[in-house]
């Protein structure tokens, strides 16, 4: 599906150590980041023990699409923002 491509320009993009080290410090654990339709895809375990997986773009390192594999109890409200400040 192209709508789900990443454009950024080669360039432009962030090492994907600095991906693997923004979601480490959320406290999820990576198990794998490849690059599929120009964007980083990962793939691991979130802080509550749910299998992840989610493209980034590579150059802002922004969320596109998130999977979640929820084990007993996850619920897809914690990962909403609700326009909260951290």
């Amino acid at each position: 599906m192209a709508d789900d491509d990443c454009v950024d320009p080669i360039a432009d993009w962030q090492p994907r150590d600095a991906l693997r080290q923004q979601l480490e410090q959320q406290g999820w654990t990576v198990k794998r980041i490849k690059v599929e339709d120009g964007c980083y895809e990962v793939r691991g375990i979130d802080s509550a023990g749910n299998k992840f997986k989610a493209r980034y773009a590579p150059a802002s390192l922004q969320i596109r699409e998130l999977e979640i594999n929820f084990r007993h109890g996850g619920k897809a409200a914690d990962y909403l923002d609700h326009g909260r400040k951290k």
